[in-house]
């Protein structure tokens, strides 16, 4: 079973990395990101306002909740656009002072979820532990597009673990995302860690296989890099198909990265 509170560590670790790197002059968070139309405001900006939405699904009712997908689809389908764009506005400062204190405000809400509790989201409903995670996902993702604008080298540590098991564990939702079906098949999933281990996910005698760096693995999952930039490796056609639809985060198929983007 996760330990959630390991897995809040984490997301307070890699939260306080992106915080501070966006230590900047106010004129350096209009710099452009990887992401069209995106500044580092907008990225900010944009992790704000889900930890805002976690916020209200971690602590309301289904009835809340439902009301708030309504709300947001009744403003159309640019309503993730639309509040990072809305949320840019504010000064920098006060955006990243908002930033720090949703966050934990978010943490102490999921904390408190009883074991077993399911909380809905834009996705299926998740665990506490998985919502945490998915939010270290979204988290370290969007900090790639600021690291990105930056032209600043990421360290990266054991935390990406948790969002190489939840890419691993995605799988079929891309899929679905993508009006395909399944495999039936399970895959085999090797990848080498930050410090040279290896992190192995799915049937060691699967058929299809995937190998190659962790790092690389959840930048393909969150669609910060394409495939032909990393170093993984496919073995077997479905597993190939996957790479090019990998999607661990909730919404509508990605655009994500062209290849030779990052060259």
């Amino acid at each position: 079973m996760a330990d959630l509170g390991v897995i809040l560590g984490d997301l307070a670790a890699e939260s306080q990395a992106i915080d501070d790197v966006v230590a900047l002059p106010a004129s350096d968070w209009a710099r452009q990101t990887p992401a069209e139309g995106w500044t580092i405001a907008h990225q900010i900006a944009h992790l704000a306002w889900t930890d805002k939405k976690a916020l209200i699904a971690a602590r309301g009712s289904e009835a809340e909740w439902q009301a708030e997908i309504e709300g947001l689809l009744a403003t159309g389908e640019s309503y993730v656009d639309d509040g990072a764009a809305e949320g840019a506005k504010t000064p920098p400062r006060e955006l990243l002072a908002e930033w720090r204190a949703g966050r934990a405000e978010l943490a102490e809400a999921l904390a408190a979820v009883p074991d077993g509790q399911k909380i809905p989201w834009y996705g299926p409903p998740m665990s506490a532990a998985s919502m945490v995670t998915a939010r270290l996902m979204e988290t370290w993702a969007h900090g790639q597009d600021i690291f990105d604008a930056l032209g600043v080298a990421r360290e990266n540590t054991a935390r990406i673990w948790h969002i190489a098991r939840f890419g691993t564990r995605t799988r079929d939702f891309a899929y679905k995302l993508n009006a395909l079906a399944p495999p039936h098949e399970e895959f085999r999933v090797e990848l080498t860690a930050p410090d040279g281990t290896t992190w192995a996910f799915g049937p060691e005698d699967a058929g299809q296989r995937l190998t190659g760096s962790a790092v690389d693995f959840c930048l393909v999952i969150t669609q910060r890099r394409h495939p032909a930039d990393t170093d993984l490796v496919a073995t077997g056609k479905d597993v190939e198909e996957w790479l090019g639809i990998a999607q661990a985060f909730a919404g509508p198929p990605g655009a994500g990265r062209k290849p030779g983007q990052f060259a």
